[in-house]
């Protein structure tokens, strides 16, 4: 199993990279985890257009899924037609936001571009990847996955502040790509985002063999937060880079 990292800059793509977006590769089968703003263009330097396999949508803030408007323009308009039916998985409600956000009617919207289906915590099976679902801790409903292949695993937070079913889900995980958007000390909202500390605590918690801090915003200083990872967690550890390539 491949992760590459498309974009991974927390709130509004940054000089170096778009919002969030992660591409899982096994046995051919491309799977895309989030399409937050400028990652579709990002996205086609790893992937072709029409080479995606499936879509999952960790939460409906614009930083992790408002580029799929503009997926909608390449696969409607594509000069050889419009491909088959993308699955694309998303909390409730995914259907009608997208189609506010192009501002169209909410019926048909783009379910004749888009397979909708409608995530909930539990596992289910996309081609040969195993994917887990759990509920974080968010503002809005929000979904960290655990996608599995062949005896291997990688778990994406999502956004999420402190979360116990997160630590679950990430349970002996292989990589664990967690967000860590806020600085300790500095941000002292309640259940939006995990600092450096809390993602280390999280990943010690879980046993993770590996860390990588992702969704640091361009006003925040990475490699604080990676010390403060670090200082909380006994493994490996380091921060997301677009284009960056993990064989699991």
């Amino acid at each position: 199993m491949k992760l590459t990292v498309v974009g991974c800059s927390g709130s509004f793509p940054s000089t170096e990279s778009p919002c969030s977006s992660y591409l899982v590769e096994a046995d051919g089968y491309r799977l895309v985890l989030d399409l937050g703003n400028g990652a579709l263009g990002a996205l086609q330097n790893y992937c072709g257009l029409y080479d995606v396999d499936a879509v999952l949508l960790s939460h409906l803030h614009a930083d992790h899924c408002i580029d799929l408007c503009a997926y909608w323009v390449a696969r409607n308009y594509r000069a050889e037609g419009c491909p088959d039916l993308l699955p694309v998985y998303g909390p409730p409600g995914t259907a009608e936001r997208l189609a506010r956000a192009y501002d169209m009617p909410e019926e048909p919207g783009m379910r004749e571009v888009f397979g909708f289906r409608t995530l909930s915590p539990g596992s289910f099976d996309l081609g040969p990847l195993r994917v887990t679902v759990a509920r974080v801790n968010h503002p809005v409903d929000a979904f960290a996955f655990r996608v599995e292949h062949q005896g291997r695993s990688l778990v994406y937070s999502g956004d999420t502040g402190e979360c116990a079913e997160l630590v679950e889900l990430a349970r002996d995980t292989d990589l664990f790509l967690c967000e860590a958007a806020y600085v300790d000390g500095r941000d002292t909202y309640q259940a939006v985002h995990l600092n450096g500390r809390e993602a280390g605590e999280h990943a010690a918690a879980a046993g993770a063999r590996r860390l990588v801090l992702t969704h640091i915003p361009p006003w925040t200083d990475a490699e604080h937060n990676r010390r403060d990872a670090a200082a909380a967690y006994a493994g490996p550890v380091e921060v997301a880079k677009p284009g960056a390539v993990y064989e699991i």
